[in-house]
């Protein structure tokens, strides 16, 4: 099942697109593709992959976003495919409101998330 993801301002390198849809990768819990005009990102997760990993928004975000709590999100990690690993961002993380699909991809000040975290195998 596909979902409509509209970003609040379009995420970087992808002006000036804000309007995505999300679609599950079949055979694969929790990995999802991120399309609009032609171009495609694959996104996981945080919750199926990373279940430590526990970023901190701002008000000012989770106000944008119309979030009322963490219980509201679905967060997703960029996913970059590599010869020997595969690499996820976990400094700019997407943040979902799960019941509108108002989305951002959020950049984490002050926390020390990488930018490229290598991901374990499962």
């Amino acid at each position: 099942m596909s979902a409509a993801l509209t970003f609040v301002a379009p995420p970087p390198g992808l002006a000036p697109l804000v309007d995505f849809t999300l679609r599950p990768v079949d055979g694969a819990a929790g990995l999802f593709a991120l399309e609009a005009a032609g171009r495609r990102l694959f996104v996981l997760d945080a919750a199926v992959y990373l279940p430590d990993y526990q970023p901190e928004i701002s008000d000012e975000d989770a106000a944008a976003l119309g979030l009322a709590g963490p219980e509201d999100a679905l967060v997703l990690v960029v996913a970059v495919p590599g010869g020997a690993a595969t690499t996820v961002n976990l400094m700019a993380p997407i943040v979902v409101n799960a019941a509108t699909g108002v989305c951002a991809q959020v950049i984490l000040e002050g926390q020390d998330w990488p930018l490229r975290a290598e991901l374990a195998a499962r």
